[in-house]
């Protein structure tokens, strides 16, 4: 035997496409850039996939049990939670109590959001308060045009959407920075203290408002309030039920010469999102019930009602349940330590410019495929999921089986630090869990940079999951 088949091989998925494969990977990465240019919150997220999958056959969880009706297999499902995170289902031929086959992706992602009290005047030029989202490093986050994206609730329940920043009639926002001429103090400091938190103030507006009252002193504030009045209907103590976020304004954009890559903001973690819910739409009359959820809150460790550590993705299986045959709190205990999970979460990219950061030889690389990280984690693998070698082994099978490209990565060395997704939290149902992602370089950067062979064979690699497990 020739000692290099031994070896584990390293593959560029460019190198292995066919001209019908090629068709393939352009077709779906302009379906993904299209949507990732209009789908910058949770909400917004949960809004289109929803229309999509409804257009698929999907029905809606709620009216299912309202109207007392039974689920059988080859039904599609989807369950909204609080228009922030969905879960969507293809009801097996086996019991539920055999396990689901689960792909989890978030869509949540690092950003700006206004404080409750965010609208002041200082020097004649109208600011917003903000308080940043996840994890971020504040400099590369001013001198951006900005788009503010998100709802304002008022008192009577009312919902008003809000987008200023997208359309190329509208204007854009952003956050100031020190001239150089004037910046030798700043240039003196740690890059995390360059842009103080409190720094990150939006500037929104600079005209006085005419014919303002004598008693109103900041006029400019009041110009932005009337302005928001006439065009929204909201006053300023509306912004206490809002939920208003600051992202880099503009469209996803191809990436480099050869247009071999995809530049957008929020790839970390709708990337995977939009590649598990194509590949869910794929799935009829599976004999597990295959699913698909999307979470909010990842990057603030998964809290909240929307996050992972919620109930809500408990709770649907208890629905179903109680729709397919019947409920028992020991069957919804089964269902769950007999699923299978793909954390469909990114990984960190192989940089040439950051290479002391990385270990090569247990790095993803872009244009290598689906990136499966056996633990996340930080120094000493602290909080991390950590799979089992069986389901390892098993992933290898399924991935070689159906010809996925796919590779094994850390996320970087050792003592640099590190990172974690939400396969911990369904890992405590005692279902095996493995992180499976696509690599990004830029990760929490306004705009991250993905491969589109990488979100091509992540997508192979979700289908394959969900019919081969």
């Amino acid at each position: 035997m020739n000692t290099k088949d031994l070896e584990k091989q390293s593959v560029n998925a460019w190198t292995k496409y066919s001209e019908d494969d090629l068709k393939k990977v352009f077709e779906l990465s302009e379906r993904y850039r299209k949507f990732m240019s209009v789908c910058k919150t949770e909400r917004e997220c949960v809004t289109e996939l929803i229309k999509t999958a409804e257009e698929n056959g999907f029905k809606d969880l709620k009216d299912v049990i309202e109207k007392g009706e039974s689920l059988k297999a080859g039904d599609k499902v989807y369950a909204n939670n609080m228009g922030k995170n969905l879960a969507l289902f293809v009801i097996g031929t086996e019991s539920l109590e055999s396990g689901l086959t689960i792909l989890g992706a978030h869509i949540d992602s690092p950003r700006l959001d206004l404080k409750q009290n965010p609208l002041y005047e200082s020097n004649e030029l109208a600011l917003l308060k903000t308080h940043y989202y996840g994890g971020i490093k504040k400099y590369q986050w001013v001198t951006l045009p900005l788009a503010m994206h998100g709802v304002v609730v008022k008192k009577d329940g009312e919902v008003v959407n809000i987008v200023i920043g997208e359309d190329d009639n509208d204007p854009v926002i952003g956050v100031s920075d020190l001239l150089v001429h004037l910046s030798a103090d700043q240039m003196n400091k740690k890059a995390s203290q360059v842009i103080e938190g409190e720094a990150l103030n939006v500037l929104f507006g600079s005209i006085p408002l005419k014919d303002a009252d004598k008693e109103v002193k900041n006029t400019v504030k009041a110009n932005i309030l009337m302005m928001l009045n006439e065009k929204y209907g909201i006053d300023e103590s509306d912004f206490i039920s809002a939920e208003l976020e600051i992202v880099p304004a503009g469209k996803a954009r191809d990436y480099g010469f050869d247009r071999s890559m995809i530049m957008a903001y929020g790839h970390d973690d709708r990337i995977c999102a939009y590649t598990s819910f194509e590949a869910l739409l794929q799935i009829e009359n599976p004999k597990k019930t295959c699913c698909c959820i999307l979470v909010d809150k990842e990057e603030v460790n998964s809290v909240g009602a929307t996050g992972m550590q919620s109930r809500f993705f408990e709770n649907t299986v208890s629905e179903l349940l109680d729709r397919t045959t019947s409920y028992s709190d020991l069957k919804v205990k089964r269902a769950m330590a007999n699923s299978k999970m793909l954390s469909s979460d990114v990984s960190a990219a192989f940089d040439p410019n950051y290479p002391s950061v990385m270990e090569d030889k247990n790095s993803a690389f872009l244009g290598k495929g689906i990136v499966f990280n056996k633990y996340t984690g930080s120094r000493g693998k602290y909080a991390s999921n950590d799979a089992n070698p069986e389901f390892m082994a098993e992933i290898r099978n399924v991935m070689d089986k159906n010809n996925v490209v796919w590779q094994t990565a850390e996320l970087g060395k050792v003592d640099q630090g590190g990172g974690g997704t939400i396969a911990y939290i369904l890992a405590q149902y005692n279902m095996n869990v493995i992180d499976a992602g696509i690599a990004l370089l830029n990760m929490h950067s306004p705009w991250e940079i993905a491969s589109k062979a990488d979100i091509y064979e992540g997508y192979k690699a979700y289908v394959a999951f969900l019919k081969e497990m």
